[in-house]
C-alpha cells in the first residue's frame, strides 16, 4: 500500500516547467553574480507583477528571506513584533535576531493565527517607546497565508499597516504560501503588499513548485541598496545566479504560481469537506493549502497505520497539508482510509 504524503508542500516534486527553464538556461556562459540577463529579465518580471517598480534578491530558503529581509529594517535595538505562532518566531531558531545582530523578535497572540488590529494596539500602549531600557518596535511581521491555513484580506493587512506606521514601525510579510493566499483571495499581488503599507515580501515559491528558489521583494530603493551588501556578507549571492533567476521568472510567468498554488487550496478544501462528512474539522477556518484538524489520538494512529501521513503537532490535533502536486484521486484515496 503506497503512502499518501500529506506531511507537507515541501515533499513535492519541482514541477516540470521549472526544470524546464533550468535546462533552458544551462547552456553557453553567462555573468556570474546575478549581473546576467535573467536575473535582469526576473527584475522585470516582478515589477510588472506588483505593478511598481520592484526589487527582486533570490536566495535559497524562506529562513533567508525572513532574516535577511527583517535584517534591512530592523537595528539591533529594535524589536520585530509577529504572532506568537509565527514561523520566525517558533520555527527559525532566531535567524531574524542573527542576522539583525540582535533584534528581539516579540510574539502576539491574536485570533486564531492572526494579529488584530485591536491586540496590536493595546502591544504599542503598552511598549516605554524612547526608553533605552527597552527592545524599540521597528518591524511588524505578518504570515500571509498564515501558520494555519488563514489568510488576511487587503483591508485587514491595510488597517494594521496604517497602525504601524503611526508608530514609525515597518512593515514585513512572510509570503511562504504567498500564491496560496492571492489563490484564496482572488485580489492582485500590489492589494497585498505595498498597497497595504508592505515594505519587504519574502516571496515563497519552493512551497508552490520551484526547487531551491525563494526571493526578497521590496519595494524600497534604500533597503534595496542595503540588501545588497547584507545578502553578500550573508553568503547568499550565488555565483551562478542564473540558475535561481531562472526559477523564479519561470515561476511568474504565465500565471504558474497561481495556477499551483490553486491547485494545492483546491486539494486541501476537497479533503476538509470529505473529513467534515467524518466528524472531523480545522480548528480555525482554513483557505490556503493547510489546516489543523481536531483528531483524537487513536483516531490519527490509525489513520497513520494506514498510509496517510501527516504531522501531530499536539496531543488531538493533526496538520494535513497538500501540494500542487496532489491530485484528486490522492485524495479520495486518503479519505477512503480514514473513512475505513
Amino acid at each position: 500500500m503506497s503512502p499518501i504524503d500529506l506531511r507537507s508542500d515541501n515533499t513535492a516534486a519541482a514541477e516540470p516547467y521549472v526544470l524546464e527553464a533550468l535546462a533552458g538556461v544551462s547552456t553557453g556562459t553567462a555573468a556570474s553574480y546575478g549581473d546576467d540577463e535573467v536575473t535582469t529579465r526576473l527584475g522585470r518580471r516582478v515589477s510588472e507583477v506588483f505593478e511598481r517598480e520592484a526589487f527582486v534578491f533570490p536566495v535559497v530558503s524562506g529562513t533567508a528571506a525572513n532574516a535577511l529581509g527583517l535584517s534591512a529594517l530592523c537595528p539591533p535595538w529594535g524589536a520585530v513584533v509577529c504572532h506568537e505562532g509565527a514561523h520566525i518566531l517558533v520555527n527559525e531558531a532566531m535567524a531574524t535576531s542573527m542576522f539583525s545582530g540582535g533584534a528581539a523578535v516579540l510574539g502576539l497572540s491574536g485570533e486564531g493565527s492572526r494579529l488584530t488590529t485591536a491586540v496590536l494596539a493595546s502591544f504599542f500602549e503598552r511598549t516605554a517607546w524612547g526608553d533605552p531600557h527597552s527592545s524599540q518596535p521597528a518591524v511588524l511581521s505578518l504570515t500571509q497565508a498564515t501558520e494555519m491555513g488563514e489568510v488576511y484580506a487587503p483591508s485587514e493587512i491595510a488597517s494594521l499597516g496604517e497602525l504601524a506606521h503611526s508608530r514609525g514601525v515597518r512593515m514585513h510579510l512572510d509570503g511562504a504560501r504567498f500564491a496560496n493566499a492571492l489563490a484564496a483571495l482572488g485580489c492582485t499581488p500590489a492589494d497585498l503588499t505595498w498597497r497595504a503599507g508592505v515594505d519587504v515580501l519574502s516571496l515563497g515559491a519552493t512551497k508552490n513548485g520551484t526547487m531551491t528558489a525563494d526571493a526578497i521583494v521590496t519595494f524600497d530603493p534604500d533597503v534595496a541598496a542595503e540588501l545588497r551588501y547584507r545578502l553578500k556578507r550573508a553568503g547568499h549571492v550565488a555565483s551562478k545566479g542564473r540558475f535561481q533567476a531562472a526559477q523564479l521568472e519561470a515561476y511568474l510567468r504565465d500565471g504558474h504560481w497561481l495556477a499551483s498554488a490553486g491547485r494545492a487550496n483546491a486539494a486541501l478544501q476537497r479533503l476538509l469537506a470529505g473529513l467534515a462528512q467524518l466528524g472531523f474539522a480545522p480548528v480555525v477556518p482554513a483557505r490556503a493549502n493547510l489546516a489543523f484538524v481536531a483528531v483524537p489520538d487513536e483516531v490519527s494512529a490509525r489513520w497513520a497505520a494506514a498510509g496517510v501521513q501527516f504531522y501531530v503537532i499536539s496531543p488531538g490535533v493533526v496538520r494535513f497539508v497538500t501540494s500542487w502536486a496532489t491530485t484528486d484521486a490522492e485524495i479520495d484515496e486518503a479519505l477512503r482510509r480514514c473513512r475505513r
